[in-house]
């Protein structure tokens, strides 16, 4: 087997089921419904930009959306008895023909196109390149004569160099015959204003707390972690909740809180339980860090969000509504806390750029937000 062959796949969440593995989508009607629609109506688009944060379930929807497509006829619409019903819901039965080879990965109406491993076969290219869009030209030739439709999947569309997009908008001016697109996108603001104009977009927003804890579960991960506080601090994106949950993010976020709760008198055995943390040697050490120093952020971004509005986000850990309040109360004080923000970041990447230890950057950090709180 090849080195390419065991790359995971940049279209999935790690620790989850890839998109076309999942078969129920939460928290997300409204997008399914327009859709449903527009399909309802005959009023098809030829492409559909999918958007909203990353790991939300935009994968899911895309893949959903191919299946059904697929599934159902061109001329679905009439029967022998005459007009049928239309769909109610995108929902395909687990064992249709369709279902069964996208599983597998042998489905011939559709293509899938991602970032690709580079010429060594050891890791994935950094971006979609122009050879993975030309693709399509082959799969295009090879479908064009089953008189079924054809769909296309671009995850994530916002990853396609110059030329990628170039050639994806070549294709958007002059789609093929039967032919979806699919395009999906975390930052749709990278993408060519021409290929925007060119979709249909479906807007996708964060998941609530039921509904993360209802994907996290059908992704087989279950944890007795917060679902309130899960929700908030992976704004509502289930592969940053996965990501939390693996790395024992809410049980570090709730130690960035405490030290602030104890703020402007510094609680030192807080700030050394913190730094404790980041000193954790072993597999997924870096990662563990690098998430602490982005939770750092976070908290600073919580208190400036706080100081702005004059009141605090829903808690994403015990006690921090109370904290947030006291530390930043009005705009004067949001606005100190946002300058502490950009210079606490920009030391602690440099510090990790240059492998200082972190153990001592989380200390350097609080005495940091210790003097902001004091001033």
């Amino acid at each position: 087997m090849s080195a390419a062959a065991d790359l995971p796949p940049p279209d999935a969440i790690p620790g989850a089921p890839h998109p076309r593995e999942t078969p129920a989508l939460f928290g997300h009607d409204t997008a399914q419904a327009e859709f449903l629609a527009a399909f309802n109506d005959a009023r098809l688009h030829h492409a559909w930009l999918l958007t909203g944060p990353r790991g939300i379930g935009k994968a899911t929807l895309a893949w959903r959306i191919a299946r059904f497509l697929l599934a159902t006829p061109p001329d679905a619409g009439a029967g022998l008895a005459g007009v049928l019903p239309p769909p109610e819901t995108l929902d395909v039965a687990a064992d249709h023909p369709v279902a069964r080879r996208m599983r597998a990965g042998s489905e011939p109406g559709l293509a899938s196109i991602t970032r690709s491993p580079n010429d060594k076969g050891d890791r994935m290219r950094d971006e979609i390149v122009v050879d993975d869009i030309r693709r399509l030209n082959r799969f295009f030739g090879l479908s064009a004569t089953d008189g079924g439709r054809r769909v296309v999947i671009v995850d994530a569309a916002d990853d396609m160099n110059a030329n990628a997009a170039n050639a994806l908008l070549k294709m958007l001016e002059e789609p093929p015959a039967r032919t979806t697109l699919l395009l999906v996108a975390h930052r749709p603001s990278r993408l060519l204003p021409t290929i925007r104009s060119r979709c249909r977009t479906l807007r996708m927003g964060a998941l609530t707390a039921p509904d993360m804890a209802a994907a996290l579960e059908q992704a087989g991960l279950r944890t007795d972690a917060n679902p309130l506080y899960l929700a908030e601090l992976a704004a509502g994106s289930v592969g940053a909740a996965m990501r939390l949950i693996a790395l024992e993010g809410l049980p570090l976020y709730a130690g960035v809180v405490s030290v602030l709760d104890s703020l402007p008198g510094l609680d030192r055995q807080r700030a050394l339980a913190l730094a404790e943390r980041a000193a954790v040697r072993g597999a997924g050490a870096s990662e563990r860090q690098d998430l602490l120093f982005g939770l750092i952020d976070v908290a600073l971004a919580r208190l400036a969000r706080t100081g702005a509005t004059g009141r605090p986000p829903p808690e994403a850990a015990p006690n921090e509504a109370a904290t947030l309040m006291r530390l930043s109360p009005d705009a004067r004080r949001a606005g100190i806390w946002a300058e502490t923000a950009a210079t606490i970041a920009a030391r602690t990447g440099h510090g990790r750029a240059v492998n200082l230890d972190p153990a001592a950057l989380v200390l350097d950090t609080v005495i940091r937000l210790q003097h902001t709180a004091a001033s």
